[in-house]
């Protein structure tokens, strides 16, 4: 595809999931937005079209990967099936979600850089507040602030393990399965 075409079919969405990619690669200080459009080969100006600056670009792609994991917690919390169910659906929608997205949930939870932090503060929270009260509401008020805490950590843990040896969500589908179980029993038996 020649340069100019390419600028002409832009959108913002390959331009995030090319940012994306760069990020997790080579960390958010070691990423220009020159870098971004010669891996996308078109002008740096065709990116400025769409974002003012990196940060900017990196906010965007933060707040659209919590939104997607905010979506799929509502989406389950709509469903109509029993509460303990429901939890186990929760906890293996948050394993799937990290590991069929493994770049998005590197973003999301992982990155270490400085500069960015601030930009993580917000999202992270929010997303976290609704996780917890869903858990909390669907124990009928019975788990703690802390065992809600300590269930985040596990599911965490579990997806960042998995995420670090490359391994899909389909790879662990039963290892998430068990794991799922246990801390919904954990918290209703």
């Amino acid at each position: 595809m020649s340069p100019r075409k390419a600028e002409n079919e832009l959108t913002r969405g390959m331009i995030m999931d090319a940012a994306r990619e760069l990020f997790v690669k080579n960390g958010y200080q070691h990423v220009s937005m020159r870098q971004i459009a010669k891996e996308l080969q078109c002008s740096h100006g065709a990116i400025y079209y769409h974002f003012k600056n990196k940060a900017e670009l990196f906010y965007t792609i933060v707040e659209e990967d919590f939104r997607s994991l905010d979506e799929l917690l509502q989406t389950i919390l709509d469903k109509e099936m029993p509460k303990r169910e429901k939890l186990m659906e929760i906890f293996l929608g948050y394993i799937e979600f990290g590991l069929q997205h493994q770049s998005q949930y590197e973003i999301m939870f992982l990155i270490k850089d400085e500069e960015v932090r601030s930009y993580l503060h917000q999202s992270p929270n929010v997303s976290y507040e609704r996780f917890a009260s869903a858990v909390y509401g669907l124990c009928e008020g019975k788990a703690s602030i802390g065992q809600i805490w300590t269930v985040f950590l596990s599911l965490h843990g579990f997806v960042t393990h998995y995420c670090r040896s490359g391994q899909t969500y389909d790879d662990v589908k039963d290892l998430a399965m068990v794991h799922a179980r246990f801390i919904v029993k954990g918290l209703l038996d």
